[in-house]
């Protein structure tokens, strides 16, 4: 761990629930620096409550579909504690799962503003930040979810932006290593959040059934990034999958 007098610096988004809190909350015990960015700052407020380390928090209020509020969230935390060490590109939001041909344009045009035009933005501004500092460089894991490799039925919208995810995430870490800036991926597969608890009532299948799924606690999510976070950046994981040990995703069906 750093000195707190050279803290490591990392950039949540999506920072006030689910995948996003949990990450935040293993960083924040390891001992970085977070700034918190999302929608509403009242669920910002709340994590960094929980954390018990408000005092290495930032609450950034963003909106990742507004680029001047991408810029002004990276000036935010550069302005507090002068550099950035690590993006976690967690913001997104899904669709209802309705077959494509009855899917409304302005739910589709808002699922790719923000999981695909929002990670883009954030992806941006950390390389501007990042290629310029000193010591050079920084560490970008973009949430791509298990989505980037098979798509659930009634999905294309979310499943559509998260392969896009997959083609930023490798362009981008090969445009990165010029900076010595990692970008990688996880791919997350049925972690514990309120709005996964559905799976545990039945979901469709790829065979047209309607199954439970099972989950898995959405800390361990948080103890994914914070081992991708901790690598040296001579070393990179590309692509990094966790999942509930029996869903659905791997074999037939």
């Amino acid at each position: 761990m750093r000195q707190a007098s050279n803290p490591r610096i990392a950039i949540v988004t999506g920072g006030g629930s689910g995948i996003g809190r949990a990450a935040a909350l293993a960083l924040l015990r390891d001992g970085w620096h977070v700034a918190l960015a999302g929608r509403r700052r009242e669920a910002l407020e709340e994590t960094m409550a929980l954390s018990g380390a408000a005092e290495r928090c930032l609450a950034v209020p963003t909106d990742v579909t507004d680029p001047a509020s991408v810029a002004a969230l990276f000036d935010t935390t550069v302005k507090a504690w002068g550099r950035v060490d690590l993006l976690f590109n967690n913001a997104g939001v899904g669709a209802p799962g309705l077959p494509l041909e009855d899917l409304p344009l302005e739910i589709w045009k808002q699922v790719v503003d923000t999981n695909f035009n929002g990670m883009f933005y954030c992806l941006q501004q950390a390389f501007k930040v990042m290629k310029a500092q000193s010591p050079r460089g920084g560490r970008i894991i973009n949430n791509g979810s298990i989505s980037a490799h098979a798509p659930r039925p009634n999905s294309i919208a979310y499943t559509a932006t998260k392969h896009a995810v997959m083609g930023m995430t490798k362009t981008a870490a090969l445009d990165g290593r010029k900076y010595d800036i990692a970008v990688g991926q996880i791919d997350v597969g049925n972690a514990g959040t309120e709005l996964a608890q559905r799976m545990t009532q039945g979901v469709p299948q790829a065979n047209g059934q309607v199954a439970a799924e099972p989950l898995m606690d959405v800390s361990i999510v948080g103890e994914s990034v914070l081992y991708m976070a901790r690598l040296p950046l001579e070393a990179n994981v590309l692509f990094h999958t966790v999942m509930a040990t029996k869903m659905p995703f791997v074999g037939r069906g």
